[in-house]
């Protein structure tokens, strides 16, 4: 299974917490804004929805080959 990489722009994160309700297991908030729990991650829909949700998208998700899954621009 390939990896996917998690960035989170911690500069335009306003810390809505919405990436961690989604996808608890991969985001937290730390200081008040977002963070990866690990960078890279097996595919799992919801770090998708979590990235489509966040209202500044300061998430981006790339799989193994460095494409961009998410956010859709």
């Amino acid at each position: 299974m390939s990896e996917w990489t998690i960035e989170v722009d911690r500069g335009a994160c306003l810390g809505t917490g919405m990436c961690s309700s989604i996808a608890p297991g991969h985001f937290q908030l730390e200081g008040g804004t977002s963070t990866p729990v690990k960078a890279d991650v097996d595919p799992d829909d919801a770090v998708i929805d979590a990235a489509e949700s966040c209202p500044m998208e300061a998430i981006l998700v790339r799989s193994a080959d460095g494409s961009v899954l998410a956010p859709q621009l």
